[in-house]
């Protein structure tokens, strides 16, 4: 067996990104390793119910040896057997983020024995945490590009706090990840906002348009308001998709108690004029999430908006357990330049 690889869940960032993405790249490398000071860098460290859930799933999904895996825990040892896909069921118990949790399991699973099915219970729109949507059609669309087929359905959404959704992911693997390149973004094919209204006024869907349309200059073509009646709380979410020929990206605002519409609406607006006002195709949260992927295949690139402290904290990770150089770059456009190699 490999000897134990030591991370410190308090380097970079300090979140549970380090103990997701030590997960994965533990199955992908058959590497044990000991994950410490997990989540130190937060307000309530250690393992949350989320948390918790990731690490359990990975255990069952490469027949794993775990120590530490418990609630408030700031320490896991992981020691993974094969990976060999098939069917399973995780439930968070409450609204903690089903696409984090598959976040630690899908680059192992993309890469198994045989095809899988991943049921996941908890949240799907939840404020810090990659969206539903922005996994089905962001993401997912371009690690498909990779080899792998990934289809994600959304069979009942769960906003935070009430949590109660379901996502269903069918993984057809492959043996080897096939690098991709996204350095050019092409042009916009497709321009769409969707305001999303949960047991709430559809109003709010109204108000947090009307913002899109002044403030981006959009037909009323481009706009959706979409009502939910079916899931066990109350939640609002805004999306605005920009879809080039290189890549579909997804700004989000979130709804919460007490905060006005616009204010929403201006969350999402800021992040699409930025992402518009540079010629990378690559959003700085698609950045974070092809690293580890791009990695795995050994080689690749992209440009990207900027590179928040997620994405560096990965860069260093990947470093201590794959064989392969992450060179990054700013250009003279002021984007940024990622090179796998």
């Amino acid at each position: 067996m490999s000897a134990v690889l030591t991370i410190d869940g308090a380097q970079g960032e300090g979140g549970g990104q380090i103990l997701r993405s030590s997960l994965a790249l533990s199955m992908v490398t058959g590497r044990p390793v000991r994950i410490e000071r997990i989540r130190a860098g937060r307000k309530k460290s250690g393992l949350m119910r989320q948390h918790l859930t990731a690490v359990r799933a990975a255990q069952r999904v490469s027949s794993a040896h775990v120590t530490g895996d418990a609630i408030g825990s700031a320490e896991v040892t992981f020691e993974p057997g094969p990976v060999e896909g098939g069917d399973f069921q995780f439930s968070i118990g409450t609204a903690g983020s089903t696409t984090l949790v598959l976040q630690a399991i899908l680059p192992a699973l993309v890469l198994a024995e045989r095809p899988s099915t991943v049921v996941l219970e908890g949240g799907t729109h939840n404020p810090f945490a990659p969206p539903f949507d922005f996994l089905a059609r962001t993401f997912l669309p371009v690690l498909s590009r990779m080899g792998p087929s990934v289809v994600a359905t959304l069979e009942r959404p769960g906003f935070f706090p009430a949590g109660g959704g379901r996502i269903r992911v069918e993984v057809e693997p492959v043996s080897r990840l096939r690098p991709v390149s996204l350095e050019q973004r092409g042009d916009i094919v497709r321009r769409a906002a969707t305001a999303t209204v949960a047991n709430l006024s559809p109003s709010i869907a109204d108000r947090e348009l009307k913002m899109v349309a002044r403030k981006l200059n959009w037909p009323p073509k481009h706009l959706e308001v979409r009502e939910l009646r079916d899931t066990p709380g109350p939640g609002n979410i805004l999306t605005i998709d920009v879809e080039s020929t290189s890549v579909c990206e997804v700004f989000t605002g979130f709804g919460e108690l007490r905060r006005p519409a616009e204010d929403v609406a201006n969350q999402a607006i800021r992040q699409c004029r930025d992402y518009l006002k540079s010629e990378a195709p690559v959003g700085e949260y698609l950045a974070d999430q092809l690293l580890l992927p791009m990695a795995i295949a050994g080689s690749g690139s992209f440009r990207t908006t900027r590179l928040t402290r997620h994405a560096t904290t990965h860069i260093d990770l990947i470093r201590m357990f794959l064989d392969c150089r992450v060179e990054t770059d700013e250009t003279k456009r002021g984007d940024v330049f990622v090179g796998v190699c």
